[in-house]
């Protein structure tokens, strides 16, 4: 009894430093978690965590990035984006060994998730309409196309958000220079699905085979 209670001490303490030092690697290879209040987790499940290791192979991990941003591939002034959520659920991920800084993994899944709140902030700061511009559901949503509503005193109309390959199309007709592309850093092999928008903000899901991770298979 009093060796099997060690053993899972040891276990989760183990499985705990393993969690801390692949967020790490996500920060420094993927840019996540980079403002002040972003947050970067990423959790090995499963038990023993130490069987897993000693073979390579983990059947789940999880990684989430809360609240970092977004440059604009141009690098537009104003144009920054803040990312609410990404959630990536890596399956079947080997890595060489445990200081090894990349893995691989069969299948990824996920969603990124924009808050309608930072999509006005940027739709305001790109359009420089006169006025603050509010960001919301529109029906129509399809595909990787996510339709928005932009109102304000300046504009009322409605626009796109398309999600494709890596990368986040805005278009709003009718405000031109609200228009912009960001590109997210994800593991290679990971791609853009489809969006659409919620009640709650643009949601937008990925997937991804043969995944590649760390640095081996960063995109660069």
């Amino acid at each position: 009894m009093v060796l099997a209670v060690l053993f899972i001490a040891a276990d989760r303490i183990a499985v705990h430093y393993a969690n801390q030092q692949a967020a790490q690697l996500v920060k420094e290879k993927y840019g996540y978690a980079n403002s002040t209040d972003g947050r970067m987790d990423v959790a090995i499940e499963g038990f023993p965590f130490l069987t897993q290791a000693a073979g390579g192979d983990f059947s789940h991990v999880a990684l989430t990035a809360e609240n970092f941003y977004l440059d604009t591939t141009g690098n537009r002034q104003g144009g920054y984006l803040n990312v609410a959520r990404l959630q990536l659920d890596l399956h079947d991920v080997r890595v060489a060994s445990l200081t090894a800084r990349s893995a691989s993994a069969d299948l990824a899944t996920g969603t990124l998730t924009l808050s309608y709140k930072d999509l006005s902030g940027v739709v305001t700061r790109l359009a420089r309409s006169g006025g603050p511009l509010q960001v919301s559901q529109a029906p129509g949503s399809q595909g990787q196309a996510a339709r928005i509503k932009v109102s304000g005193a300046a504009l009322n109309g409605e626009g796109t958000i398309l999600a494709q390959g890596t990368e986040l199309t805005l278009t709003v007709p009718g405000a031109e220079g609200a228009g912009s592309v960001w590109t997210v850093s994800l593991p290679v092999g990971v791609n853009f699905t489809a969006a659409r928008a919620t009640t709650d903000g643009v949601e937008i899901s990925l997937v991804g085979h043969q995944v590649g991770l760390g640095s081996s298979g960063q995109r660069v």
